[in-house]
């Protein structure tokens, strides 16, 4: 169970909703009712009852071999977060552009405490598979785009991540944090990340900050997965995408002035 669920109330009609909800994540994207019960630590008349308002709500929605999974309803009110609405509506058009002249994996993160979350990806059918998706969490210390929010991260932060065991996810991530501080530097000063295979032997990651206007705080970070086999061209991609990462951060700023 999760330190967000560890946490609910259980007690109260709403801690039990967020207990239920918070089961579905990448790994449990259709549960069934015991399941849910299970994780929850419900009772599982109790769980019955909820999913079932859930349902009714549009929160939940029953496949055809009776498990449970999100509901469009949420997704719809998930996709209006004002955090990430207008960054995603910036962004996607350099995105866009980005995967035409690249073909391979553009993806979006942002940094919530000391996890990133994927709000935006474009992908081809030619594209090396991810481990990663949309609305999809991971330590900020695992990727090379969670690197570079971490790289601009409040100091609290980046203490608390170097004090933390740091999860080698495979034989090439970078877990010693000396090292780990030493390349955080190097983002700071060169506004740029390759990331070699850190989270799967696969895939080769180029990252770089998103800011809010040119010299504005670090809002996102944009990065390009491509297959570790083709680890070469990772050096020919740095140009693109620091043009791409540049264009987006201008254009939030240019947004939150007109908004100021």
């Amino acid at each position: 169970m999760s330190a967000t669920q560890a946490s609910t109330d259980r007690s109260t009609a709403a801690g039990k909703v967020l207990q239920i909800l918070s089961t579905f994540d990448r790994e449990h994207q259709s549960q069934t009712l015991s399941e849910i019960a299970q994780r929850t630590g419900l009772a599982l008349s109790t769980a019955h009852r909820v999913v079932q308002e859930l349902a009714g709500w549009g929160a939940l929605e029953r496949a055809d071999d009776g498990s449970w999974h999100v509901g469009l309803r949420l997704w719809e009110i998930a996709s209006g977060c004002p955090r990430t609405q207008i960054l995603r509506d910036v962004a996607l058009p350099f995105m866009q552009d980005l995967y035409e002249a690249t073909h391979e994996n553009i993806q979006l993160a942002v940094r919530e405490g000391t996890e990133l979350v994927f709000v935006e990806r474009i992908a081809g059918h030619r594209s090396v598979e991810l481990l990663t998706m949309v609305g999809s969490r991971f330590p900020i210390g695992a990727t090379g785009m969670g690197r570079v929010l971490l790289a601009h991260a409040p100091l609290d932060i980046q203490e608390a991540v170097l004090d933390a065991p740091l999860r080698a996810w495979t034989a090439h991530t970078l877990t010693d944090p000396k090292a780990l501080r030493a390349q955080l530097d190097r983002i700071r000063r060169e506004q740029l990340i390759v990331s070699d295979r850190q989270l799967s032997e696969s895939t080769v990651a180029v990252a770089a900050p998103v800011r809010i206007g040119r010299t504005g705080p670090v809002s996102a970070a944009l990065g390009i997965v491509i297959a570790a086999r083709s680890a070469s061209r990772a050096r020919g991609l740095r140009e693109p995408l620091l043009r791409a990462a540049s264009g987006i951060s201008d254009e939030l700023g240019r947004r939150t002035r007109t908004t100021a």
